[in-house]
């Protein structure tokens, strides 16, 4: 049996990588991927939390750069999540992964409230633990709900699965053949030069709470059991170097 290098994860994938190539909506045979690789996973004995964004539905800023409030389109972005939450219990389930997804906006006909010490034994008892609806507060990414959950919960690390990326770059590798690609960075590298990671808030609660996160691609499969056994994939960033 592979041996894990970390115990309770929490992995947060964007909203993108459930679209696939169609890029918006739910692609069923991508979310049926990702949903074998959790399995994986828990075949391991590993403690899985699973953040996923809602941008393949709806993306708030892009509402209130139109003129929409912006708290009003940061809520309808938290309600995209929920469905992908829904999406990806489903998945799991019928693959026989016990799932629970955990609401940071009450809704108790589908979902359980976000209440960490319930979070934190559904994890010991081996279920997966979606949280949507990012923090519930309006102005806050998933990038920041995925550093304060994995601070919340003590997880060991974030694995932040792109769809488009298999780590971190100086530049955009999609417009730059000459991009160069980090294997390690500390948080401060990317405050002080701006790298598009996450936003700064997730950034610094990951760097004061010393919580590594690992950038790779979700693209090939088997890349989430690599970064969980310690192979050395995509980018991986640390409070020090």
């Amino acid at each position: 049996m592979e041996q894990r290098k970390y115990n309770r994860i929490v992995l947060k994938l964007s909203g993108e990588a459930l679209a696939g190539e169609q890029g918006f909506g739910i692609d069923p045979e991508m979310i049926q991927s990702i949903a074998e690789q959790v399995k994986d996973l828990h075949k391991l004995d590993v403690e899985i939390a699973i953040i996923v964004g809602g941008g393949n539905i709806w993306r708030g800023m892009a509402g209130a750069a139109k003129g929409m409030d912006r708290a009003t389109a940061d809520y309808m972005g938290m309600l995209a999540t929920v469905m992908n939450s829904l999406a990806l219990q489903d998945s799991l389930e019928d693959i026989g992964v016990q799932t629970r997804v955990q609401s940071s906006i009450e809704m108790r006909q589908v979902a359980e409230p976000y209440i960490r010490r319930r979070a934190i034994r559904h994890l010991e008892k081996k279920r997966v633990v979606i949280f949507a609806a990012g923090t519930g507060n309006p102005y806050f990414s998933t990038d920041t709900t995925a550093a304060l959950r994995a601070a919340e919960i003590e997880a060991d690390v974030i694995l932040m699965a792109k769809n488009k990326v298999d780590g971190v770059y100086d530049s955009d590798p999609s417009t730059n053949v000459n991009a160069k690609k980090y294997d390690k960075l500390t948080y401060l590298d990317i405050l002080k030069d701006g790298l598009a990671v996450m936003d700064s808030t997730a950034s610094s609660l990951c760097m004061d709470n010393d919580i590594p996160l690992i950038v790779f691609s979700i693209a090939e499969k088997g890349n989430i059991k690599r970064a969980v056994t310690g192979e050395e994939i995509g980018t991986i960033i640390r409070g020090k170097s």
